[in-house]
């Protein structure tokens, strides 16, 4: 009888630990946009008359200056209500969320980041620093992949920029290996400037990111040379580090070739410098990699300047520029209503929206024209992150970067 009622207690228990497998994946997986709730329900009309009996003012984190232009429109749009936009970087409006939710003293309540490599999203967002609103009409105009992991004001990238005036007839180069070929004697082809990719969180994930297509890399490098990609990277005896899982990875293999070329780089801070060196090509064929932005100088300045775009295996990753409600924000109707309004509203026509329609940005809505880019967004072959990956090899990709850099530099 004892042993019976042991029985019955162990299966039990195995029963709820079995139940217990998929609840904490649902869990997990709740994350993962795009996220309905009540809120995605409500119209413009509603969350206006719920913000006014909030009160105000709505406050905004906002990592763009541009985020300043939206007030008196708002304010204008939305008579009783204000707006307060404090302009910050990406690290301080964080910070600063992460600080008044410990705190239980929130002051804020929408917040404007970018999320590069992960950290946002697995470091704060999962950790109920904010929430992600998704307004369901509005997203049935943006492609799930960009709303996976938050609802996007906008997304923009970074490419290499080439010469137009020495190639006036088409770009000089098709893939991402070709920038890195060198002569027969061992100097490189191309003079290249960037900014310092190991420091730029941005460019570090991009590069990240074909460790992790490794299988993409090596394809575009056998497509261009019809021959198997050589494994040369260094994996013992120049420090402690367990390259057991990045064994004949191309994207490593490309890290490493492209570090050993650090030499004969020129590293710049100023993206406007960057593509300034290009314009000049003082020292024969010259590349710059800089954010798509700076493709205005082109207009202003005359510079002959364009983009690569549509590189093998693909030229760049989508940032997206993403919208959140603080967590236990005194106007949640109020966040929500601004980032209704700020993303173009119902039909996409809402003031809120012009500043970050640029030159360099791209509205991810279906129903908004792109005037402003030389290039449409699905035309520059550019790919949505796999954040999850970038975020769990980011560190590493950053280690082989760094000490690869310094044996190139340092002999």
């Amino acid at each position: 009888m004892k042993m019976s009622k042991i029985l019955s207690l162990a299966l039990a228990v195995v029963m709820v630990l079995a139940l217990s497998v998929p609840a904490m994946a649902s869990e997990k997986d709740e994350f993962i946009g795009p996220i309905y709730d009540e809120w995605s329900e409500k119209t413009t009309d509603e969350l206006y008359q719920e913000a006014l009996e909030e009160g105000g003012p709505i406050t905004i984190y906002a990592t763009s200056s541009k985020m300043l232009k939206v007030k008196d429109d708002f304010e204008e749009q939305f008579p009783g209500l204000t707006l307060e936009i404090q302009d910050l970087d990406n690290d301080e409006v964080i910070e600063k969320c992460r600080l008044e939710v410990d705190g239980e003293n929130v002051y804020g309540d929408v917040l404007q980041a970018k999320d590069v490599n992960g950290q946002v999203f697995y470091e704060f967002y999962e950790d109920h620093y904010c929430d992600a609103y998704y307004p369901k009409d509005i997203c049935e105009h943006i492609p799930e992949t960009a709303l996976m992991y938050g609802y996007p004001l906008y997304t923009s990238q970074s490419f290499w920029y080439y010469n137009t005036e020495e190639y006036p007839d088409e770009q000089p180069i098709t893939n991402w290996w070709q920038i890195i070929e060198t002569n027969e004697d061992g100097t490189p082809k191309w003079k290249l400037f960037t900014k310092e990719i190991a420091e730029e969180t941005a460019y570090m994930s991009l590069f990240t990111s074909f460790i992790v297509n490794a299988d993409q890399m090596e394809q575009a490098y056998e497509d261009l040379y019809g021959e198997p990609l050589e494994y040369t990277y260094p994996t013992d005896g120049s420090w402690e580090f367990d390259f057991s899982q990045y064994e004949n990875n191309a994207g490593v293999e490309y890290l490493w070739r492209f570090t050993q070329l650090a030499d004969t780089m020129t590293f710049i801070g100023d993206g406007d410098e960057l593509v300034l060196a290009v314009h000049n090509s003082e020292n024969g064929p010259t590349l710059a990699l800089a954010s798509a932005g700076k493709i205005e100088n082109r207009e202003e300045s005359n510079y002959n300047i364009g983009w690569l775009t549509n590189l093998a295996p693909y030229t760049g990753l989508q940032n997206y520029e993403c919208l959140y409600v603080v967590e236990n924000c005194p106007h949640p109707a109020g966040a929500r209503l601004f980032i209704r309004w700020v993303t173009g509203d119902t039909d996409g026509t809402s003031p809120g929206l012009k500043p970050f329609q640029k030159t360099g940005n791209w509205v991810v809505r279906d129903d908004i024209e792109d005037e402003d880019n030389p290039v449409p967004l699905k035309e520059t072959g550019a790919i949505d992150s796999d954040l999850e990956a970038i975020y769990n090899t980011f560190l590493d990709a950053q280690d082989m970067w760094h000490q690869w850099e310094y044996m190139a530099l340092n002999g």
